[in-house]
């Protein structure tokens, strides 16, 4: 099944963080790739620009707003997501882990729900 391992965090204000542990980041995140790459489970991978390059795009009532920066004031900002398709939710909680745990972040293992799963659920279409 797929999920997707979504990566929160609370964002550093500007000269917060060193260089050197931005650099440090980077290689952990790099390992932590390659190794769901290693294990054949990783579909794809994306690290987000920070929430304030953020563009919200609301439709209401029929009207269209856009508005830059994030929708709504948080404490922690989605800082990536990394795809996966493995076989259970375990599994996606496992590898949720391994990034979260060293790191300080949290992590929610999201399944993906394809048209072919709205339809066998009953559900209706969301929107």
């Amino acid at each position: 099944m797929r999920y997707a391992l979504l990566m929160h965090y609370r964002e550093p204000g500007e000269g917060e963080i060193s260089e050197e542990a931005i650099e440090q980041a980077k290689e952990a995140f790099g390992a932590y790739g390659r190794a769901l790459e290693s294990a054949g489970v990783l579909l794809s991978a994306d690290v987000l620009m920070p929430s304030d390059a953020t563009t919200s795009v609301t439709c209401r009532e029929g009207a269209l707003r856009v508005q830059d920066g994030p929708f709504a004031e948080t404490k922690e900002g989605l800082a990536g997501v990394f795809m996966v398709d493995v076989p259970d939710l375990d599994a996606a909680i496992g590898w949720a882990e391994k990034c979260a745990r060293p790191r300080r972040l949290s992590s929610t293992a999201r399944g993906h729900a394809d048209v072919r799963w709205w339809q066998a659920s009953g559900r209706p279409w969301p929107g």
